[in-house]
């Protein structure tokens, strides 16, 4: 069964928050086949720890204030470096880029269907091996397929 509407609307919420506090490489994955635990992964990365609490707050008020979402676990917010909100119907990846980098979610979950984001949010450049910004063209949708 794909991510429910509500997981959707959430998810497309938190990328419009995170892509307003500059948020880079913002990319959305439906994980409902492979865990049962959550719908949809968002991923993000700054370049700086301040930025990444910055799109963490930010993504958390937007929640707070239009759905009335709070995060039933909130971890890695003290050192900023990688940040995960979850809200069972999705969970938040907010990562700095070198852990963004290191860590490589996209590359983890490369088989699991991207969901697509507004146009307002641009989708990370992501090179064949999944890993964002390094100057190759494409997106996570492209990627998926």
């Amino acid at each position: 069964m794909p991510a429910s509407e509500r997981a959707i609307e959430l998810l497309t919420a938190a990328a419009e928050a995170a892509h307003d506090k500059k948020a880079e490489n913002v990319l959305a994955f439906d994980v409902s086949e492979q865990l049962a635990i959550t719908d949809a992964f968002l991923v993000a990365s700054a370049s700086n720890d301040r930025q990444v609490r910055a799109i963490v707050d930010a993504i958390e008020e937007k929640l707070r204030v239009d759905f009335d979402a709070k995060p039933v676990r909130r971890e890695g917010a003290r050192e900023g470096r990688w940040v995960l909100l979850d809200y069972l119907e999705i969970v938040i990846h907010v990562q700095h880029d070198e852990e963004r980098a290191f860590y490589s979610l996209e590359r983890l979950w490369r088989d699991c269907p991207a969901i697509p984001l507004p146009a307002a949010v641009p989708d990370g450049a992501v090179t064949g091996s999944g890993l964002p910004g390094s100057g190759a063209s494409g997106s996570a949708s492209a990627s998926a397929e």
